[in-house]
């Protein structure tokens, strides 16, 4: 056999060590093959030399048979997994479309707002607030531009040097500025108001420092002119919204119609160009015309204000009614602040709080007797200066002997008694009908928020000295609103107008439309209203009223003087004594009445002569009629008569109250 000498190989006296390599093809055991060496054989020096030898096996020739035979036993394998794989694909396919669709059948409408909320911003156009005016065309209450400023928390980079520097301008105290470095340094939100409703002069400052993270915008700000007029105008929140008054009352006249502006933007706040915007204008509110005049609101306040403060009042209200119409030319209202100054208050008291009205109801009892025919002004009665009634001993408002006293001098001396007899004369369901005739226990048609109706009880709950003591105004409570709208029944030939502050609105288009007249209804006889205006103005020239009579005006009205109940529902205070409420109502000329006026003192001092309606509030309406006949220029008739010098009703012992 012919050897193949490998190149290179080494040769020795020993064969080179062969290595045995087992090769196994599909499946089948291969045996291994010794290749002849080209060195002489010897023989190996032991078994274990031998058995170390290394051998070679032959490699296996590949050839396209054999590829052909692997790729038919491989063949049904890969098949198989495609036909797998494809089964999958198909059912994550059917799964896909499956969603799809169901998300296109029931929250399409869902996922394309959320895109539209994220592509989409829609800018507020706020709608300004309709304006107040008065009777001529004067802005009373109206929105200013102001501003808010605000601060991003986050982007503020120097909390404690940013809230000095704002807090400087804003002249906030040392807590103030620890509260806004606190909610810097806290970063917990993008957004937090600084002070809304800035003077723009301060923010300008404050903005022009520069400060990251601080900014502000434009906020319309509710003003009113002066501040006479705040208590019947009220106020609004920061948000523009009416929250007392007639702002509140008509919140929804005056409020507009916010607009919009609606535009498509990316990711970055920029417009995308070509998308679609829209833009709705707002609608400004509707203006409100009121009765108030201005300039006799003003004068009115200031008048009231001063006798409060010179008699050491705790307040006082006053108005001013148109007699014919019940228009309100002026509503008054003043209270004595903690620190012992007197402000015109933002509460309008005139139609909220309710008292007992003390001597003034003597007219509206007196009245209703008459007018019922149960007596006239010459009916004459014997008054006590004491009586006993049902148990209770009722004392006059004077002490005097008993007294032969006609119906005219018991209402101009102001007689408790007398009253009381008078009244007697009629029955108690019938003095309670004529009392809700006149407004008393129920709202006016001013229908202000929180207005109060007043008390008066059904005739059936009155009780003990009740049945008396309303005839002279003990036992039933009324507002000025309700008092001065029944007084202005005499001055109105017998008609009650309903008090009125709103006269028009006037729309966008700067259109007017005149509202409704008072409503009315009749009372009394105009020949019973004509009694009573002459006792009336017998008050003034002789009786209780003297101190209300203006120069060359003839002036018909009467005073009033309660006692204020207090919480634990008597009379008295803690220190024994009492706290009075003294009211003034008339109207002027008596002739022909044009004004009626108010004037109601809270808590005169107690131990002073100016505690009564003649001495604590006759005087205040006085300066007020000359004020009102000057601005209103109302001249007294050609018939005017001056109050005689000497008086008929003189008799000693007299009391003003």
């Amino acid at each position: 056999m012919n050897t193949r000498v490998k190149p290179n190989a080494p040769r020795s006296s020993a064969s080179t060590p062969r290595v045995v390599r087992s090769h196994q093809s599909t499946g089948h055991q291969q045996r291994s093959h010794s290749r002849p060496s080209t060195a002489p054989r010897s023989r190996p020096a032991d078994s274990r030399q031998r058995h170390l030898q290394p051998v070679r096996t032959k490699k296996k020739k590949t050839t396209l048979l054999n590829v052909r035979r692997a790729s038919f036993v491989a063949a049904p394998s890969l098949k198989k997994r495609l036909r797998w794989a494809l089964a999958i694909l198909l059912l994550l396919l059917a799964v896909l479309v499956a969603q799809v669709s169901r998300l296109q059948l029931f929250g399409g409408d869902k996922f394309r707002a959320a895109g539209e909320d994220i592509r989409v911003r829609a800018t507020i156009l706020p709608a300004e607030r309709g304006a107040i005016f008065d009777r001529t065309g004067q802005e009373i209450a109206m929105s200013v531009p102001m501003r808010t400023l605000y601060a991003d928390p986050k982007a503020v980079t120097d909390p404690v040097g940013a809230a000095r520097a704002i807090s400087s301008l804003m002249r906030f105290d040392a807590a103030k500025e620890a509260e806004l470095a606190a909610t810097f340094a806290a970063r917990e939100s993008n957004f937090s108001f600084i002070a809304r409703q800035v003077d723009p002069k301060i923010v300008k400052a404050i903005i022009a420092l520069k400060i990251p993270g601080i900014g502000s915008y434009e906020e319309p700000s509710r003003t009113i002119v002066g501040v006479s007029a705040k208590s019947v105008v009220g106020k609004t929140d920061t948000d523009g919204v009416g929250t007392a008054g007639l702002e509140l009352k008509y919140n929804d006249i005056l409020t507009g119609k916010n607009g919009r502006f609606v535009r498509e933007q990316d990711n970055q706040g920029r417009s995308i160009p070509g998308s679609n915007s829209a833009e709705v204008q707002p609608q400004p509110g509707q203006d409100l015309v009121l009765t108030l005049d201005r300039s006799i609101q003003y004068q009115v306040d200031q008048l009231l204000a001063e006798q409060v403060a010179r008699i050491g009042a705790r307040g006082g209200t006053a108005m001013v009614m148109n007699s014919k119409t019940g228009d309100i030319y002026a509503m008054a209202n003043v209270r004595r602040n903690k620190d012992g100054t007197f402000t015109n208050t933002s509460g309008n008291f005139a139609a909220v709080d309710a008292h007992e009205t003390g001597s003034v109801a003597k007219v509206f009892s007196v009245a209703a007797a008459i007018d019922a025919g149960a007596i006239t002004p010459d009916t004459t009665f014997h008054v006590p200066g004491a009586q006993v009634f049902d148990k209770y001993l009722i004392r006059d408002a004077y002490p005097h002997p008993l007294q032969e006293m006609s119906v005219k001098e018991i209402l101009v001396k102001s007689s408790n008694l007398g009253t009381v007899l008078a009244t007697q004369r009629i029955s108690s369901p019938t003095l309670e009908s004529y009392l809700h005739a006149f407004g008393f226990g129920s709202k006016s048609d001013l229908e202000l928020p929180d207005e109060s109706a007043g008390i008066l009880k059904p005739v059936k709950k009155w009780q003990g000295t009740e049945k008396i003591t309303v005839a002279y105004g003990y036992g039933f409570a009324s507002t000025s609103v309700q008092l001065i709208s029944a007084v202005n029944v005499i001055a109105n030939n017998g008609v009650y107008v309903a008090p009125r502050l709103v006269s028009a609105v006037i729309d966008q288009n700067g259109k007017t439309k005149y509202l409704e007249q008072s409503s009315t209804h009749e009372v009394l006889k105009s020949s019973t209203a004509a009694q009573i205006n002459l006792m009336m103005r017998d008050v003034i020239c002789y009786g209780t009223g003297t101190k209300a009579q203006i120069p060359g005006m003839t002036i018909a009205g009467k005073t009033g003087t309660g006692y204020k109940i207090q919480a634990d529902g008597t009379y008295g205070t803690d220190e024994g004594g009492r706290k009075y409420f003294a009211s003034f109502v008339g109207f002027l000329p008596a002739e022909d009445p044009q004004v009626t006026v108010l004037v109601s003192i809270d808590e005169p001092d107690a131990g002073s002569r100016d505690r009564f309606g003649g001495t604590a509030a006759a005087p205040v309406f006085a300066e007020i009629g000359g004020v009102v006949a000057r601005e209103l220029r109302i001249k007294p008739a050609a018939t005017t008569q001056a109050c005689g010098r000497v008086d008929p009703y003189a008799r000693a012992n007299e009391a003003t109250h």
